[in-house]
């Protein structure tokens, strides 16, 4: 969670007041969302057929996996069980942020994505879009999150695999939108797939005209519907049901206090980007010119000094089945997170790296907290810090922490689609 500036945020307030329905979210075709969610789990999509969408957003994980730090190509199970595999095939870096959340990422409001806020919709290349794909962004993606299910097919760590192990790492490595036609025919050969494509597309006449854009919309289609949550017991208590009075006391002092700054509006989100000053550790994400095991965030993107080791604000809503917290899940529990927002310079001094959930990767352990040693970049983001502390006792901090789970949707563990038993692939499903 992050909170911005003191005081009440009136706005904030009114806004969220108004509630979600489903008329909100970005309208979806059923045929659509069913190849969608068989492409989710099939892990045709990957470099190396050996690891898919769902295995890092997983139904039992409420869309999440349950790590800090992903276990991406290469690695073996599911969840907070996963394990960095064996031999050859072992991971070679840890994915370097935590799994986002799905929820409501289909929400008409809903403009920028990725912890840096790296896809956002723009005419900028003539696509819709502004991506690390630039120009080379295909027409045609019908929306964010279909732009968005693009990228990890050709992430190396995440789905592509390394180069020389496969067509799809190799085309990657040449251009970025190189190899995205090679998964499309991967996926329009195989005749399950080609006959629902040209029966839920209507410019799709043989399998052979499916492209990565289908397979993008396809997917757009799935998430949009299948991660949408409104029911919450705080949903409930817009409709004049009382919440219970922990709760209720952690929603007065969520409102009237300065949480709600950049936790705001119906999805608890400004969409901007704010430096918490998190415990740095893992691979980082690293630029061009600066090879520093550190993640600068949105200054990444726009190169703007301003913008350094600030994150975008993420939804509340069902944050409570999320867990670990932050962009590289530094704290285990909403009560960590927290206390990093009242304080976040004592709370960066006494975080210890076992709060980190990373399986372990011998092989990687000395660089895992590598970071750590770097006494002047552990002070440039020390002083990118903006919040101020604020007292909370820690009855108020129990207070927050149940109204958090008052924004858990009463049917977020029960999904319109789910996970499918098999796969027209044929490949095991996680």
């Amino acid at each position: 969670m992050h909170i911005g500036v003191l005081g009440l945020c009136v706005s904030a307030n009114l806004a969220t007041a108004q509630g979600i329905s489903p008329d909100d979210y970005i309208p979806t075709n059923p045929d659509q969302a069913r190849i969608g969610q068989l492409l989710f789990y099939d892990k045709i999509l990957s470099g190396n057929k050996n690891i898919s969408c769902g295995t890092c957003h997983h139904h039992d994980h409420a869309g999440t996996d349950g790590l800090s730090l992903g276990i991406g190509e290469g690695g073996v199970g599911v969840g907070p069980e996963r394990t960095a595999g064996t031999g050859p095939d072992a991971i070679r870096k840890r994915i370097p942020r935590n799994a986002p959340s799905l929820w409501n990422l289909g929400h008409n409001d809903i403009d920028v994505l990725f912890h840096d806020g790296r896809l956002s919709r723009s005419d900028i290349y003539g696509n819709g879009y502004d991506s690390p794909a630039e120009e080379w962004l295909p027409p045609g993606l019908e929306n964010l999150v279909a732009a968005q299910a693009l990228f990890p097919l050709i992430a190396q760590f995440e789905m592509a695999g390394n180069p020389r192990e496969n067509e799809i790492a190799g085309a990657t490595h040449d251009r970025i939108d190189k190899a995205w036609p090679i998964i499309a025919k991967r996926v329009r050969t195989i005749p399950a797939y080609g006959a629902m494509f040209v029966q839920a597309f209507d410019h799709i006449e043989e399998p052979a005209d499916v492209s990565i854009v289908e397979i993008g919309n396809a997917i757009g289609a799935f998430i949009i519907s299948e991660w949408q949550s409104y029911d919450s017991p705080y949903d409930k208590w817009l409709s004049g049901r009382p919440l219970p009075a922990p709760a209720e006391r952690g929603r007065q002092l969520f409102f009237n206090n300065r949480c709600a700054s950049c936790h705001a509006g119906n999805l608890f989100t400004d969409q901007s980007f704010h430096a918490l000053g998190l415990p740095a550790f893992g691979p980082g994400r690293t630029r061009q010119w600066d090879q520093i095991s550190r993640d600068l965030g949105r200054m990444a993107e726009t190169n703007l000094v301003e913008d350094a080791y600030k994150f975008r604000t993420p939804s509340l809503r069902n944050v409570a089945l999320t867990a670990p917290y932050g962009h590289n899940g530094a704290y285990p529990t909403l009560t960590a997170m927290i206390r990093h927002h009242a304080d976040p310079h004592a709370a960066r001094t006494a975080w210890t790296s076992d709060q980190a959930s990373l399986p372990p990767a011998p092989w990687l352990a000395a660089a895992d907290f590598a970071i750590r040693q770097d006494t002047r970049e552990m002070a440039r983001q020390t002083q990118a810090i903006t919040m101020r502390p604020i007292a909370l006792t820690e009855a108020e901090i129990a207070d927050l922490v149940a109204f958090l789970h008052a924004l858990t949707g009463e049917t977020a563990l029960t999904r319109p689609l789910g996970r499918p038993a098999s796969v027209p692939s044929g490949l095991p499903v996680d």
